[in-house]
């Protein structure tokens, strides 16, 4: 039974897109160089052509695993937010326990980038974050124990 992959409207979009870009350029460039490769002569001892097989298999599968991810997407539509609660979708403001100011994005697994702040709500912080309000303080647990992060404010990502 496949997960529910929640995913924002931009989110999605770019799941569209990677799909398409996989689906048309991609197997285009793979074939080319499985063509080529053929041409080398004998398959059975060719390892150009053993290795675009291979990245044949792994583009088909990453093309199956889109297109799972995009049948079983439920779209969170930020028009339907409001801002007094943190849930997908939505950026929030936080204070760590060093002071410093913090902006992170709850969004689904599927579109998680810890490196441009956007935070799955499945991590330890974006499950601490998910149903608290402004003015509210969260824990979580980290491999240098406890962590705690006071909710400053509360936006609708658009």
């Amino acid at each position: 039974m496949p997960k529910d992959v929640i995913l924002t409207p931009e989110g999605l979009a770019n799941l569209k897109a990677e799909l398409e870009y996989m689906s048309t350029t991609r197997r285009r460039e793979v074939a080319a160089r499985i063509k080529d490769a053929r041409e080398f002569g004998d398959i059975a001892e060719n390892a150009e052509y053993d290795d675009a097989k291979n990245e044949q298999a792994m583009l088909e599968a990453r093309i199956a695993q889109l297109e799972e991810k995009l049948r079983s997407a439920t779209v969170i539509d930020a028009s339907d937010l409001d801002n007094d609660l943190v849930r997908v979708g939505t950026t929030v403001h936080v204070i760590d326990d060093d002071g410093k100011r913090r902006k992170y994005t709850i969004v689904g697994s599927a579109e998680a980038k810890p490196s441009e702040m956007k935070l799955s709500n499945a991590s330890p912080v974006g499950k601490a974050l998910i149903g608290h309000r402004r003015g509210e303080q969260v824990s979580f647990s980290t491999p240098k124990g406890e962590r705690h992060l006071k909710i400053t404010k509360i936006e609708v990502t658009a």
